[in-house]
């Protein structure tokens, strides 16, 4: 089954490829045509196992610069074509979701040292904590 992005793709595609397509048909075609090349799957996002199926056109938002779609299938530009496209409600629910993949196997030994690095990191140096916890000066 394709994803929203292909199944509109080929939509468009079909409407370009009638010979007797007006040049009204055409342009809508072409215009289309450069929302699905905005509104893709964001390359950037593909390494971030969190986003890797976000719409790149939609944009972020956020302290972090979070993407505004999370799913391509989500993406209010892509919904809109479709439904231009004669897209139903029963086309859409069985059309893929672009799915992240899967998470990489945690080895156990790496876990360990992030753990101690985090605690060795975050620990509060004697010097720093209050007067009744911190070691008495040794007089020679």
């Amino acid at each position: 089954m394709p994803t929203l992005h292909e199944w509109i793709t080929d939509r468009v595609t079909e409407a370009a490829a009638v010979t007797a397509a007006s040049p009204a048909t055409i342009r809508r075609c072409e215009a289309d045509q450069r929302v699905l090349a905005r509104h893709t799957v964001d390359p950037t996002a593909a390494s971030s196992r969190l986003f890797a199926t976000a719409c790149h056109g939609c944009g972020t938002s956020g302290d972090c610069d979070d993407p505004v779609t999370e799913n391509l299938n989500d993406c209010p530009e892509l919904l809109d074509l479709a439904h231009a496209h004669g897209i139903t409600d029963s086309i859409l629910a069985s059309l893929d979701r672009p799915q992240s993949p899967p998470p990489a196997p945690v080895d156990p030994r790496a876990a360990a040292r992030a753990e101690a690095r985090y605690r060795l990191l975050s620990a509060t140096p004697a010097r720093c904590a209050p007067a009744t916890f911190r070691p008495a000066n040794p007089t020679h």
